[in-house]
């Protein structure tokens, strides 16, 4: 099947019970290995990064692919290769989150990302999470 699509989404996602257990170290290469994932599922990567507790993921998703079954592989695959690097007990959370993002604001969104540690001298992973839900019209769960 051939299709012209253009479906960007910001991906986030954090640690299961927020723990800070993704250590500054392995951060540049948990992201790299992330993006190696999604492009082995076609998708096409614009921007990974993220914090010790969470992660951030923008890319392109093929219109043979589900969200559910992109961030799926995704933290399946990168929760496997954390556990490699000697953290036993690591886990992503079951929660995410998945906003659509249009040609004309990923520029935005990508900067956005790539300037997580920025965002989080002013903000936490909750209070940031929050905000993007309630950004996009979701209420957020209490």
């Amino acid at each position: 099947m051939s299709a012209y699509h253009c479906n960007h989404v910001h991906l986030v996602f954090g640690t299961k019970n927020r723990l800070h257990n993704i250590a500054p170290v392995i951060q540049p290469k948990l992201w790299a290995y992330m993006a190696g994932i999604a492009r082995n599922y076609g998708m096409h990567v614009d921007a990974i990064n993220g914090m010790d507790d969470h992660a951030h993921v923008v890319v392109g998703i093929p219109p043979v692919l589900s969200v559910a079954k992109a961030i799926q592989v995704i933290k399946a695959n990168s929760s496997r290769w954390v556990k490699r690097q000697g953290v036993a007990r690591f886990e992503w959370q079951e929660e995410y989150g998945v906003f659509g993002v249009s040609k004309s604001h990923l520029a935005a969104v990508i900067a956005y990302v790539n300037s997580q540690p920025e965002h989080h001298k002013k903000r936490d992973f909750a209070g940031e999470f929050k905000a993007l839900l309630e950004k996009h019209g979701i209420k957020p769960r209490t």
